[in-house]
């Protein structure tokens, strides 16, 4: 068997570039003539695709006497467009090209029988290529930067302002009037109470409930309170008599949740019979009987547009409503554990559900999901948003979370103060409700107390820095 010569890798890679070359050389004396007008119009295009983005400044900089000419109806001078320093032609012009050859790439997309007008819009917008021309943007040459997640805003800290006692029950409720003057909450110890938001001071107790009040609610049009309760009463009290005027009955066990329509005369209601229920305001009437949830309903909110009602339950599914029709048009699955707590953003067409496993932002009117706020571990009852973008949730074990609605930043999270002489486990906060403002925040507690926090003054964004860490921030897309 000979042996094979060994060939250096020098020698090997010339003898196949010789081949190849070999190989093409017949192909090199076949080629056409080459097309100077083709060119020239080549090289316009590619100028036009490239530069088109700084045209309008290389037009700002044309010298001043070949602009005045233009101006002057002198249409036979050619249109140049110069750097301003050197007075050579923009790019896209070779050197044997003539002045006109030079301006092709702006006025390439122009009607020649037209007459040109002047101004730097429409001299950009002319050199900008069209949509249904090449089917190429401009807009594409622009490198995509990578998606980031955005700094949060800067919250100041909340701190506690005051302590209100009264009830002889957990607090279950809170709800503030429109007029911003008062706040009413119910209780374990079956009183409605209205107290001064700006004293503290105790106005008034109605009585009627014959069991824990679980839900209040304020009408912004109308002398009215509502309240519902385990008792399976749902009232509308008159405050200019201090009376109930009305009753709605058809709930057949406990009423957990009620919220007011902002623009229509109808109450929502929700509670253990698995239910939520549209009442018209004035008759009594049960509009529609929402039914589709496996377990207790424990929240629900009422909103002007689409999906106007809310619903969250026990059984880990929140549901969109259709109010004319009666009927769920959404079932979100995607909590998987129970849902306790709805809340709307007031301004933003955005909702957040919160559940012992995270709380869940969700777009509205098709409840497209948005991100996940995780951290608050424990079972979360309640939550509340305010205009300036801050979210706080409220858990049964007294840890208060202060977030950032946009990004999901928790600013600032602390447990909640017990009343002197309470148990450790009357920790608990059942409700949360900021004031018409904003700048108020109150919290219905298991310790029989109602606080009131208010955002620090003092504080600024050097005293308390955002930590903000955005490697740590994963966003899970289910």
């Amino acid at each position: 068997m000979e042996d094979v010569q060994k060939h250096s890798v020098h020698t090997l890679i010339f003898r196949s570039l010789k081949r190849t070359h070999d190989l093409f050389v017949s192909n090199q004396g076949n080629l056409p003539d080459i097309d100077e007008r083709f060119e020239k119009m080549t090289r316009s295009i590619k100028a036009r695709d490239t530069y088109g983005l700084v045209i309008d400044r290389a037009i700002k900089s044309m010298d001043d006497k070949k602009m005045s000419a233009i101006q002057n109806g002198s249409s036979d001078k050619p249109l140049a467009i110069t750097d301003g320093s050197t007075g050579q032609a923009a790019a896209g012009s070779d050197s044997g090209a003539t002045g006109a050859e030079a301006g092709s790439m702006v006025r390439s997309n122009r009607d020649k029988d037209k007459p040109m007008v002047i101004g730097n819009t429409s001299l950009v917008r002319a050199s900008m290529p069209t949509s249904s021309g090449s089917g190429a943007s401009n807009v594409q040459l622009i490198p995509k930067k990578a998606p980031s997640i955005p700094k949060p805003k800067w919250h100041a800290p909340w701190k506690l302002s005051r302590v209100i006692s009264g009830h002889l029950g957990w607090v279950r409720c809170i709800a503030v009037e429109p007029g911003n003057e008062w706040f009413a909450t119910g209780a374990g110890d079956r009183v409605i109470k209205i107290w001064d938001l700006a004293s503290g001071k105790l106005k008034l107790s109605l009585t009627g409930h014959v069991s824990t009040v679980r839900g209040v609610a304020v009408s912004a049009k109308h002398p009215y309170l509502f309240s519902c309760g385990e008792d399976r009463q749902v009232k509308c009290w008159d405050l200019e008599y201090n009376k109930v005027i009305r009753h709605y009955h058809g709930h057949l066990s406990a009423v957990y949740s009620l919220a007011l329509h902002p623009t229509i005369d109808v109450l929502a209601t929700s509670g253990r019979d698995s239910t939520a229920r549209i009442w018209d305001m004035r008759t009594k009437a049960n509009v529609h009987t929402l039914t589709g949830h496996t377990n207790t309903v424990a929240s629900v909110v009422a909103q002007a547009t689409n999906p106007q009602i809310i619903t969250g339950s026990h059984d880990s599914t929140v549901r969109l409503w259709d109010l004319a029709a009666g009927k769920s048009v959404c079932t979100l699955t995607n909590h998987k554990k129970s849902v306790r707590s709805i809340v709307l953003h007031p301004s933003l067409y955005m909702f957040a559900s919160a559940s012992p496993d995270n709380i869940k932002q969700w777009r509205c009117p098709e409840g497209n999901f948005v991100q996940n706020i995780s951290g608050h571990t424990a079972i979360v009852n309640c939550m509340a948003a305010n205009s300036e973008g801050v979210l706080v949730s409220g858990g049964d074990n007294g840890t208060m979370f202060f977030w950032d609605w946009r990004t999901g930043y928790n600013f600032q999270r602390f447990q909640a103060p017990v009343q002197p002489g309470s148990m450790d486990s009357e920790a608990g906060i059942f409700a949360l409700c900021f004031d018409q403002s904003g700048t108020r925040l109150i919290t219905a507690e298991a310790d029989k107390t109602i606080k009131v926090y208010k955002q620090d003054d003092e504080a600024s964004e050097e005293t308390h820095p955002i930590n903000w860490r955005p490697d740590l921030l994963k966003r899970r897309k289910f």
